[in-house]
């Protein structure tokens, strides 16, 4: 299972959200790349990093943040927020990002999906977030009545090698991941899953390999040293 800490970048910093909620957005390094440095010394295998400005505003807005995280470290880097057409995922493509992260957009244009897929294979991702069990977009601000493994299970046979699934309810609160939830996407969708949202333990991410996740996204326990990472790659 591979661990991704993750980098939130909004209005310029390092932050992290309380169940998706920008007004409850914590500051935990004035510039992101000190943060990207440190996970990268401490030995991560990739970075999740995600332009939560983009995912409000559906173009790229941190661009220049995360083109610096790009040249800064020597490491993969999944990148999502804002990336909504082709032409988006092209430029971060280009720029050397590992993965890419389709969230809102695939939702609304799932072809968009089929044609990354086919182009660039393995580094493509689709990030699928819910309250409750529904689809939410445009920056966790608009709850669709869409069921998110229904959704899920849309992408199977194109492709497709990575969904990260975010229970909104959870992120950022350290109360532990909705497991319920997790096992039943895993169980039901043939496209491998990606865990975010209340990892705040070993012993959760003990329990998110056992059912099976690819990975893991690591924020909010990272940053208030509820997992050390060195720990938690040893693992």
């Amino acid at each position: 299972m591979i661990l991704y800490p993750a980098i939130d970048i909004y209005d310029g910093k390092c932050v992290r959200l309380s169940q998706g909620q920008f007004d409850k957005a914590t500051v935990y390094f004035k510039n992101p790349v000190d943060a990207a440095k440190k996970w990268a010394d401490l030995g991560a295998e990739w970075l999740h990093v995600v332009d939560l400005n983009g995912a409000l505003q559906g173009k790229p807005v941190n661009l220049k943040s995360i083109e610096t995280i790009m040249t800064s470290v020597n490491l993969p880097i999944q990148i999502g927020g804002g990336i909504r057409d082709q032409d988006t995922a092209e430029i971060f493509l280009t720029m050397g990002a590992g993965r890419v992260v389709i969230g809102s957009a695939a939702i609304e244009d799932p072809d968009l999906v089929q044609i990354l897929c086919v182009k660039h294979i393995d580094r493509i991702a689709v990030g699928l977030d819910a309250r409750d069990g529904k689809i939410a977009v445009h920056g966790w601000k608009d709850v669709l009545e869409k069921d998110v493994i229904e959704m899920a299970q849309n992408f199977e046979g194109m492709g497709l090698q990575h969904i990260i699934y975010t229970d909104i309810s959870r992120d950022g609160m350290l109360a532990g991941p909705n497991f319920e939830a997790m096992e039943k996407m895993i169980a039901s969708v043939g496209v491998p899953i990606i865990a975010s949202g209340g990892i705040s333990s070993l012993e959760d991410l003990k329990k998110l390999k056992e059912l099976g996740a690819q990975g893991a996204i690591l924020g909010r326990a990272l940053y208030e040293n509820k997992i050390d990472l060195k720990e938690a790659l040893t693992c």
